[in-house]
């Protein structure tokens, strides 16, 4: 229990190169930060935004990847944000992330300028007015105020032709879309199949730029498990080697 006032643990990504103290009640992350983290290319010294940082998962994983841009985690739940500062001490990436709290709907004046790159793994969940076992878990993961919402305010951060980097449901990759179109263009989908023979993914990596013009590319995507249930070459290179998305497509 690292942490004095809540119950937490510390648990490694990237194959260890990232140590991430989080609650054991409440959002834990899982490898959907890592993947999004994966995608996020960006020229050296740009200053990319990582909206809804929890408690530093993606961030940090970019930093690892790479030192060479200024990273702004915001994050709206003070003890997530709290547990993100000390995620950055503890990997020293003090000089690479800066965490913000405050809510990206009403962005403090720290986030109100323009940044290169948006990455988010927003709420997925749509309400459904079931009472919560765990408010922070709840409040992480049910989108209260729809994609429309949460990616127009990512989009907002974003200077004209920034990338906006985003995972989510793939069963809500109409909403995203939607929400993308007024704004966005040259709109990329990478779907993330659970294993080769699989039906239908359940994830999707969407990668947009402000302002432009170009078609929709649905990608080949990636195969997350092999026929054993276990991670995929490529997911291992991401997931445990810290490979880059591109990368790992590419070959």
């Amino acid at each position: 229990m690292p942490d004095g006032t809540i119950a937490t643990t510390l648990d490694r990504l990237l194959g260890g190169r990232v140590v991430l103290e989080q609650p054991v009640a409440g959002f834990r992350a899982a490898i959907d930060a890592v993947l999004v983290a994966a995608a996020v290319e960006a020229r050296p010294g740009s200053r990319v935004l990582d909206a809804g940082c929890g408690t530093g998962a993606a961030t940090l994983c970019l930093a690892r990847r790479r030192p060479d841009l200024a990273l702004v985690g915001l994050e709206r739940d003070p003890a997530a944000a709290a547990l993100a500062v000390r995620n950055v001490e503890r990997n020293a990436r003090g000089g690479v992330v800066e965490v913000v709290q405050g809510d990206l709907l009403e962005p403090p004046a720290a986030v109100k300028g323009s940044f290169d790159a948006v990455l988010t793994n927003p709420p997925f969940n749509a309400a459904d007015g079931r009472a919560a076992a765990q408010p922070s878990r709840a409040a992480a993961m049910v989108d209260a105020v729809g994609p429309a919402a949460w990616l127009g305010a990512c989009l907002r951060r974003l200077a004209p032709g920034g990338r906006l980097v985003l995972i989510h449901r793939a069963d809500r990759l109409p909403a995203v879309l939607a929400a993308l179109e007024p704004m966005a263009g040259a709109i990329e989908i990478v779907p993330l199949w659970p294993g080769p023979e699989a039906a239908s993914a359940k994830r999707v990596i969407v990668r947009c730029r402000k302002g432009a013009r170009g078609p929709a590319i649905l990608s080949r995507g990636l195969v997350l498990h092999d026929r054993a249930g276990n991670f995929s070459e490529a997911a291992e290179a991401i997931l445990r080697h810290g490979a880059a998305l591109d990368d790992v497509l590419a070959g």
